[in-house]
């Protein structure tokens, strides 16, 4: 039986990189000793198996062609966020 590898390689884009390199030297640990102390004091993360039927569910409506939002209808609403001519997702047809 062959041993695993101690460590494993995870990809990240550069500036997360980047981020948790500062984040481990600042704290004088390495990127691997920081990221296994973030996981030990998130803790187990919790998955509601209703939730995740739920959007397999939504994921397979789309898969079967259903119709879903144009990117710029979304970015438009988004950015109404934080001023008066914010309204709630379900509300913003009725302008």
């Amino acid at each position: 039986m062959r041993d695993e590898p101690r460590y494993r390689t995870i990809e990240v884009d550069k500036a997360t990189a980047d981020t948790l390199k500062a984040r481990a030297a600042e704290r004088g640990v390495s990127v691997a000793e920081l990221l296994a102390e973030m996981v030990r004091e998130a803790g187990a993360l919790e998955v509601d198996p209703a939730e995740i039927a739920e959007l397999d569910r939504r994921w397979a409506k789309i898969e079967a062609g259903e119709a879903t939002v144009p990117h710029e209808d979304v970015v438009r609403w988004l950015n109404t966020w934080g001023t008066p001519a914010f309204k709630r997702w379900r509300d913003r047809l009725a302008f």
